[in-house]
């Protein structure tokens, strides 16, 4: 028995609760950076492989996904630190939603 192909709109999507929680300042901190860290190192590999073993490229390539994850980094850091230390916490919340590409 052949099994066909599923296309329900159910299956054309997914969402991952990837952050939710209430946490301190430094763990807000560590949690962010360590997401736009990988992020960053992400498109950083796929520059490097575009390039990879091709002696006659001239390393040209658009870095303004970097440049602008760096920003928001170091914002997002100044933002954080300059909060008052009242002893309350962070609320975060994230969700990566996945769909098709039509």
């Amino acid at each position: 028995m052949s099994k066909s192909a599923v296309t329900s709109k159910e299956t054309e999507q997914k969402s991952i609760q990837l952050i939710e929680g209430t946490f301190t300042k430094g763990e807000a901190l560590t949690i962010i950076n360590d997401v736009l860290n990988v992020k960053i190192n992400f498109h950083k590999i796929q520059r490097l492989s575009k390039t990879e073993g091709n002696s006659n490229d001239k390393c040209l390539y658009d870095n303004s996904r970097i440049t602008e994850l760096m920003t928001d980094k170091k914002e997002t850091k100044a933002f954080l630190r300059a909060l008052e230390s009242k002893g309350q916490n962070i609320k975060i919340f994230s969700t990566i939603n996945i769909t098709l590409e039509e």
